[in-house]
């Protein structure tokens, strides 16, 4: 979308993260905010106003057939609402196909957050011993965070692939205080007043750890890469699972 203005739809837009993307679209200059669509409101060509991308901050029982709802009526989607499936996912992917429409869904949009599940998944094979701690306000209604279980599965899948043994832990019985296991990997959720989002990847070896740790601490932080999202979506056709997606680097 280079050269161009991008209309922009967002929905859940009186929520905090929804408020916070319209302002984000409205100061970007190479973006029109068509419309803010609140869960009062239906989702059609009326209603969208001509935009060709709508963002989706609506709520995890809401949000396949909002994405459905824009992808029928002519807009890419771009998605930060949690409660994705590999079922829901299934669907939309036959949606998008059909309509010729692109969609990402990102568990975290912080570039930071992002980098770090990267780094983490880089470094994940090199080390004996790796385990995840996040910590958010108390107000998040979900325990491990999105961000920290896609950074799991993410180090779980590159130790697979390597090949490492599974990483040593002598607790014996039922040991909560070890953490969820997420594919394998203890991640620990920390809910403390005054936190807002952050995230540590401790990797450790003899002699040696290694400590991945990224803070969020306004919700502004996680505009950069939404409207990096928006900015490339009609790059990426299908379905696409994690910012990261569109981010790269020579290897």
């Amino acid at each position: 979308m280079d050269g161009m203005t991008i209309n922009v739809a967002v929905i859940g837009a009186a929520g905090r993260m929804g408020s916070t993307v319209c302002t984000a679209v409205t100061d970007a200059p190479d973006m029109n905010l068509t419309a803010r669509i609140t869960k009062d409101d239906p989702i059609n060509a009326q209603t969208l106003a001509g935009a060709t991308v709508g963002v989706d901050f609506t709520v995890p029982d809401a949000t396949e057939d909002t994405v459905r709802a824009l992808l029928t009526n002519g807009c890419h989607a771009v998605v930060g609402a949690t409660g994705w499936t590999p079922e829901k996912i299934a669907r939309i992917e036959t949606v998008a196909k059909e309509t010729g429409r692109h969609v990402l869904i990102a568990p975290n949009f912080g570039l930071s957050a992002v980098l770090t599940m990267m780094f983490a998944e880089m470094a994940a094979p090199y080390f004996e011993s790796v385990e995840v701690v996040e910590m958010h306000h108390p107000d998040k209604v979900d325990a491990p965070s999105g961000t920290a279980r896609a950074t799991a599965e993410k180090i779980a899948a590159a130790r697979a692939a390597a090949g490492c043994a599974p990483a040593p832990d002598a607790t014996t019985g039922p040991a909560p205080a070890r953490g969820e296991k997420i594919a394998g990997i203890p991640v620990h959720a920390v809910r403390l007043r005054g936190l807002n989002a952050h995230e540590t990847v401790l990797l450790g070896n003899p002699g040696e750890q290694l400590a991945l740790r990224q803070d969020s601490f306004t919700r502004e932080s996680f505009m950069p890469g939404v409207l990096l999202a928006i900015r490339g979506i009609d790059q990426h056709p299908g379905v696409q699972v994690g910012l990261e997606q569109y981010m790269s680097w020579e290897r």
